[in-house]
């Protein structure tokens, strides 16, 4: 039986102000019927621009060309845009990295979805607004009649995220590629999207999934891709790959998996050479110890936060203290109130109860002349970093603007770029032209550059693959230690927070059902919701 999917000898080629961009060199793969193929890869090694290559998205100025691009027995090397407009949606539903971008602002969800269902006459216009509840309930949005009539704003992140796997499943396509499909969704939900995937395999749909998290992969995928530098370096069965990896590369991110065994110790090493190989060191070095945390000595303090939205309650009474050099995790499901709390305590958000001190300062309530004075003593990473960034401001001048002015500012620039891994190449590009995982790392570069005392981080490495995110989180420990700057970590990634975390508080439904240190409450939950959160963890075994 021919493959849905065939690539042979793909290449992609852009061009740039410094010289022809290879993103794509030489890829060859296929994907069967019922067939999950996985690629992994660090930021900008390739991976999204095959994906969108594959529905004619690959982008404007792109080149493109391949001894073979076959979809479902269909030469599509010659397609033109209204070719690939009867082709998306119906034989291949793409579900990209950053839904906030992809679902229009101006369009309530239930259009967005319903989009698909008019494009390809697949449902009369009577039945469409009942198809659409389906697809919602489907991917599992609680009160998918009421989300329907919602926009993308008015939605968590893990809420688009579902919203616009609900379009991409839309057209029952007989291939679905699904770019970082469970980035933003905590790993209950993120479960059950990999339960519906795989009963879309079980129809016969093939899947080509792009993920950074392996052990999501090695859950779902028969076979594994790992590109660098736009490059196949390795492939092969997933149970084989991940336990008996081959090159280099693929060690490296197999030792980058944060995990509890990983407390206190880098993630990342300094790569030895041997042969003309970067060959990664797989013995972890202890991070610099950091100053003793005194419980007593709060630079943040929240006291009975409570958010209301209409009728509905999305925080409720949650109370919770920084230490100056601690990191207190904050975990729970999509919708359960993290980053309400995190816009609460950055003051972005009016609290409807409750109050907020920073640095022995009250925070809430108070007019923003009186903040502004300690505003870069307080930082905020984004779940979203493009809708943080002012569409015009390029690259330098993002991370530039929380910097004191100076004749060396641009050489700080480029050296707070070099501490999340970005070369000076990047300096005079927009945000828009960069990776998801790329963005990241420019939203975390601008939030360390005043050496701040408390960093609220909001998803700060769910868009990074692993040895990039392995690289931001040793940044982060290596701050603590040495400015004694405090996180307030939020993150579905149950892994990382184990990692980085000293304290977890766990929320559901806007109210903390249980927190201590997080050792004992991910050892010996006592709350249902705890245990659930736990019990939905892919593991990732390998021969480490």
């Amino acid at each position: 039986m021919a493959p849905l999917l065939a690539v042979e000898d793909l290449h992609v080629t852009f061009d740039s102000p410094t010289g022809v961009v290879e993103a794509v060199r030489g890829v060859s793969f296929t994907v069967g019927a019922g067939e999950c193929v996985a690629v992994v890869g660090e930021s900008g090694s390739g991976k999204s621009v095959t994906a969108r290559t594959l529905v004619g998205l690959a982008g404007a100025g792109a080149r493109v060309r391949a001894a073979r691009l076959d979809l479902a027995d269909r030469d599509v090397r010659s397609y033109r845009p209204r070719d690939w407009r009867r082709v998306r949606g119906r034989l291949a539903g793409l579900v990209t990295q950053d839904a906030l971008v992809a679902l229009d602002p101006l369009r309530t969800v239930g259009a967005e979805v319903g989009e698909v269902l008019a494009a390809h006459d697949i449902v009369g216009r009577r039945e469409r607004a009942g198809r659409v509840v389906h697809l919602l309930d489907e991917v599992h949005v609680p009160e998918p009649g009421r989300r329907a009539r919602q926009y993308p704003h008015q939605l968590s992140g893990g809420l688009r995220q579902r919203a616009l796997i609900a379009s991409a499943i839309a057209g029952e396509p007989a291939l679905l590629i699904a770019d970082e499909p469970t980035t933003a969704l905590d790993v209950t939900v993120q479960a059950q999207i990999l339960r519906l995937l795989a009963e879309r395999r079980a129809t016969g749909a093939g899947l080509l999934l792009i993920s950074h998290d392996l052990a999501v992969v090695a859950q779902v995928a028969d076979r594994v891709l790992v590109m660098r530098d736009g490059r196949i370096v390795e492939q092969g069965p997933t149970g084989r790959l991940l336990r008996a990896p081959q090159h280099p590369y693929t060690r490296q991110l197999l030792a980058a998996v944060p995990s509890a065994s990983s407390r206190g110790r880098r993630l990342g090493e300094p790569a030895q050479v041997r042969d003309g190989c970067a060959v990664p060191v797989l013995r972890r070095t202890p991070l610099p110890a950091r100053p003793v945390v005194r419980p007593d000595d709060a630079v943040l303090d929240a006291v009975g936060l409570t958010r209301r939205y209409g009728p509905h309650t999305v925080v409720r009474d949650v109370s919770f203290r920084v230490a100056r050099g601690e990191t207190l995790g904050l975990v729970g499901e999509s919708g359960s109130g993290k980053s309400t709390i995190a816009r609460l305590v950055a003051g972005l958000l009016a609290a409807d109860a409750g109050t907020v001190t920073f640095e022995s300062a009250r925070w809430s309530g108070v007019p923003e002349r009186t903040r502004r004075p300690l505003r870069r003593r307080l930082q905020l990473i984004c779940q979203d970093p493009l809708g943080s960034f002012d569409p015009r401001y390029t690259v330098g001048r993002v991370v530039a603007e929380n910097l004191d002015p100076g004749p060396d500012r641009t050489d700080r620039v480029l050296a707070l770029l070099h501490r999340v891994g970005l070369g000076p190449d990047l300096l005079h590009r927009h945000p828009r032209s960069l990776s998801g995982g790329q963005r990241q790392r420019v939203a975390i570069a601008r939030a360390i550059a005043p050496r701040p005392s408390l960093i609220i981080c909001d998803e700060p490495v769910s868009a990074l693959d692993v040895s990039i995110q392995a690289q931001v989180l040793d940044l982060l420990g290596e701050l603590r230690a040495a400015d004694g700057t405090a996180l307030l970590f939020i993150s579905h990634d149950l892994g990382v927070v184990h990692h980085l975390a000293d304290r977890v508080l766990v929320l559901h439904d806007g109210v903390v059902v249980e927190q201590g240190p997080v050792g004992d409450v991910f050892s010996y939950p006592r709350h249902d919701h705890t245990r659930s959160l736990l019990d939905a963890l892919p593991t990732l075994v390998t021969a480490g």
